[in-house]
């Protein structure tokens, strides 16, 4: 037997809450809740909290909605299950789910009933939160307070299983709820095809648009969007184009989520010009390209060296009162560094820290790597560690750009002291990690060296592959040990590598 829904919570709750604080009743004490600290708010009466749900719930800051929470729990006679529910709602909206299952315990052991449409939102946060072994268990206990499904309920569990990357369960449950008498609607099928698409499985998502059809059930622009984005991340682009044909005829029209599927399969496919024309399409149809827009035809640009029309594009969406994001920094930044104009992209990274866009592991690597190529080290070096003191984790993408720099300007014995650093810091050095320091030692003529790394990979759990061999036999051959890079050839074949045009 699975333990109840209550202990399940609980445990839920104290991994992932911090709660402290007095748990009095005084309206002046203070308490905390997932590392926030707030201050109960004195309300004069009861009619105080009415006010703010019915006029302003939707401008609430978190605080601000405990403070109401902690006053109607103490209003005699309660507030009604309904005011109870629009709160929760309008917490769950500020995407704070852990919050809400924290005050759904509260109102369950201070005895306050609960209907459907709680009993809904509780469910959906679990789903959002991951936890769908506690949404299948709460489903059955309102099952057993005689709270029947709703299509509400469904459609939070169907959600939960595709962002869960559980489409088959999602179907499964999509099937048995038809089978109950159910009827799906557009959201319904929307969350299942949406879910398909996003696993690759972009046919299936168009037979439940045509067994959608059948049914009755119109699509929208939302369906139209995951069919599109899902044919565009196959590479169907001539399908994808039917679509937006399709349903503009039936007076369905294309937003900017539509247009930015379509402009980032152009750009992944090298066809800039047709993603301005898209760009430049959106603007007639008067639909105000967003931060997403901008960052994928900045990429594109930077993709061909076009880093002056980058650069304006760059300044002209902040003449938009679009404001670049971290994506989009940190792509102008590695165009400047691909084009070796690594002091423009610094210029730009100093620049994120003025405006209040904080650095992340990726602006940070391609910073690194611009400096490294540049044969700039000791700067590259200087990042690294800034990056580090200020709390920013390198990922083994970092430390592998780190140690390429290293190699390869002859800096050995500095990677290996990288390497040593890396793995006390508990990360594991993958297979393009050791290749770096073994086509580095091979270069530095430390070929012994690099053969005592290679036989140490298989102790370590990782498997060369065609890179190991192919610059383990050069460095061989270099060192004139033609039996040995001969061996290592035959061996390679065995373990059922095919030889690359490096070597062949």
């Amino acid at each position: 037997m699975r333990r109840s829904i209550s202990s399940k919570a609980k445990s839920f709750l104290h991994r992932n809450l911090l709660y402290s604080g007095n748990s009095g009743t005084s309206p002046s004490s203070s308490f905390s809740i997932c590392g926030f600290c707030f201050s109960r708010r004195a309300y004069s009466n009861g009619s105080d909290y009415r006010e703010m749900l019915r006029n302003g719930i939707r401008f609430m800051k978190l605080d601000d909605s405990l403070d109401l929470f902690f006053h109607m729990v103490q209003c005699r006679p309660l507030p009604s299950i309904a005011d109870f529910s629009r709160l929760l709602s309008a917490i769950s909206k500020m995407k704070k789910y852990d919050v809400v299952i924290y005050l759904w315990e509260q109102m369950q052991m201070l005895g306050i009933p609960h209907n459907l449409c709680t009993c809904n939102i509780l469910l959906n946060c679990f789903c959002r939160c991951s936890q769908l072994s506690l949404a299948l268990s709460f489903l059955g206990k309102m099952i057993k307070l005689g709270h029947e499904p709703s299509i509400v309920t469904f459609g939070s569990l169907l959600n939960g299983f595709c962002r869960g990357d559980r489409v088959y369960d999602a179907l499964y449950m999509f099937d048995q709820m038809v089978g109950m008498g159910y009827k799906p609607n557009v959201v319904i099928y929307n969350t299942i095809i949406d879910g398909l698409c996003k696993s690759k499985q972009v046919d299936n998502a168009l037979d439940l648009l045509n067994r959608m059809e059948k049914d009755g059930i119109g699509p929208d622009v939302v369906t139209y969007n995951s069919l599109i984005s899902g044919l565009c991340s196959s590479g169907r682009w001539s399908d994808a184009t039917r679509m937006v044909s399709c349903m503009t005829k039936r007076e369905i029209y294309p937003d900017v989520f539509t247009f930015n599927a379509l402009i980032d399969a152009c750009v992944k496919e090298g066809r800039v010009s047709e993603a301005e024309e898209l760009y430049e399409e959106m603007i007639r149809r008067s639909l105000d390209p967003d931060i997403v827009t901008y960052s994928l035809l900045i990429y594109g640009l930077c993709m061909y060296s076009r880093l002056d029309e980058a650069e304006e594009m760059f300044g002209f969406m902040v003449s938009k009162g679009c404001f670049p994001d971290v994506v989009t920094y940190s792509i102008l930044i590695n165009g400047y560094c691909k084009s070796k104009k690594v002091e423009h992209g610094m210029k730009l990274f100093c620049e994120m820290s003025q405006r209040g866009v904080v650095r992340n592991t990726v602006t940070y690597t391609i910073l690194i790597q611009g400096y490294c190529r540049a044969g700039k080290l000791n700067v590259a070096e200087e990042i690294f560690r800034r990056m580090v003191f200020c709390g920013v984790h390198p990922n083994i993408i970092t430390y592998n750009v780190l140690l390429h720099g290293l190699c390869d300007n002859g800096k050995i014995e500095k990677a290996l002291v990288v390497l040593a650093d890396m793995q006390k810091s508990g990360m594991d050095a993958d297979i393009v990690t050791y290749n770096i320091i073994i086509r580095g030692m091979c270069k530095a003529g430390e070929v012994v060296d690099a053969w005592d790394l290679y036989c140490s990979l298989n102790c370590k759990g990782l498997m060369p592959d065609i890179w190991t061999y192919t610059t383990m036999m050069l460095g061989l051959y270099k060192k004139g040990l033609r039996r040995e890079a001969d061996a290592l050839f035959r061996k390679m074949k065995e373990d059922g590598i095919l030889p690359n045009e490096c070597y062949v």
